[in-house]
């Protein structure tokens, strides 16, 4: 792959794309919103791999922003080849809050830029008969504990439908349904993660490179490391209202941590 543009590369699970890539040469997009942090990023991955480097100052919680990227996805000059939709945060309001903001800001980014991104990337990739549509979903997405969750359970589901509709073109699809990550979203979502047991945490290089080998493979589900892949079966073979329950206790204890 010659290309690839990462929403939310600056950090994380996006940054830990980004030098996945860069190790295997290929040149960067890099979209975020903050120009200074994602102007530093940049040159630090020029500077350690000596590879391109596009940056791409995007709000996705604003349409025009979306468009602008969805914009760079589509163009024929420097074509991307692998999109990662990896933008995203912790919505934890509840679902019984008369203000909405936080929501709303949840479906901007993590549902409609998700939709218009993958939408333009897929038209592009299927002219051109290749490449691969990473969307950054969440075992979350298997509970049900808050509107997180909820956007989760739509991205691996809009994963898997994409996928269908672009089966025999020769774009990929795939879900990436991380569990638990050693990244600062815990830290920004304000979730200390004592209460999480260290066997379950995965580093965000770990997590990208397992990703990546089942990207090649053509799944259109990744859940990296045995461990988690075994937490989603269970999720998936339990009944639902053992899951209700269990997504109960696990929000009074995320609610002890904050």
């Amino acid at each position: 792959m010659h290309r690839a543009l990462i929403t939310g590369g600056t950090a994380g699970i996006g940054a830990a794309f980004a030098r996945a890539f860069a190790t295997r040469g290929a040149s960067l997009v890099l979209v975020a919103r903050d120009a200074e942090r994602l102007d530093d990023a940049a040159q630090k991955l020029r500077d350690d791999y000596g590879v391109e480097v596009e940056t791409l100052v995007a709000d996705l919680a604003d349409r025009e922003a979306q468009q602008r990227v969805a914009d760079r996805l589509e163009t024929g000059t420097d074509p991307v080849d692998v999109l990662v939709n990896n933008a995203g945060f912790s919505v934890r309001a509840s679902l019984l809050d008369e203000d909405l903001t936080p929501h709303d800001l949840g479906f901007e980014v993590m549902i409609r830029a998700v939709l218009k991104l993958g939408g333009a990337a897929g038209r592009g990739m299927r002219e051109r008969g290749q490449g691969w549509i990473i969307n950054v979903s969440s075992v979350s997405g298997l509970v049900t504990q808050n509107n997180y969750s909820a956007i989760k359970a739509w991205v691996s589901n809009y994963s898997e439908s994409l996928g269908v509709q672009l089966a025999g073109t020769g774009v990929q699809v795939t879900a990436l349904m991380p569990g638990w990550v050693r990244t600062e979203f815990h830290s920004r979502a304000g979730i200390k993660g004592s209460s999480i047991p260290g066997v379950l945490w995965l580093s965000a290089d770990r997590l990208v490179e397992d990703c990546l080998r089942d990207v090649a493979r053509g799944k259109p589900v990744s859940v990296p490391s045995k461990r988690w892949k075994l937490i989603a079966g269970i999720l998936r073979t339990t009944p639902r209202g053992v899951v209700a329950r269990l997504s109960a206790v696990l929000s009074h204890r995320r609610s002890r941590e904050r």
